[in-house]
């Protein structure tokens, strides 16, 4: 069943090659969406697949950046599969 989530990213996870390290693993684990820095020093991203190829994307992503990451804000969204690919959007 595809998912669809917001997640919010936050610590030291700008200025670290986060996005496109988050690209990367979206395209090892078939994630579709999007990645962005947000202004008050977070990372946003939208992530839309199979809730475990989601769940295995934001476990490696902890994994890669665990001294990074200080919270993760989680938001189930309604599934649009409307995204095409997975982009770092500025």
């Amino acid at each position: 069943m595809i998912k669809q989530y917001r997640l919010f990213f936050s610590g030291t996870v700008q200025g670290v090659g986060f996005r496109f390290t988050a690209r990367a693993l979206a395209k090892k684990h078939k994630v579709k969406g999007w990645v962005k820095n947000l202004s008050d020093g977070r990372v946003e991203i939208i992530a839309e697949a199979e809730k475990d190829n989601i769940d295995n994307f934001i476990s490696e992503l902890k994994k890669i950046f665990k001294h990074k990451i200080s919270g993760i804000e989680k938001k189930e969204n309604k599934p649009t599969q409307h995204c095409q690919g997975f982009r770092v959007t500025f």
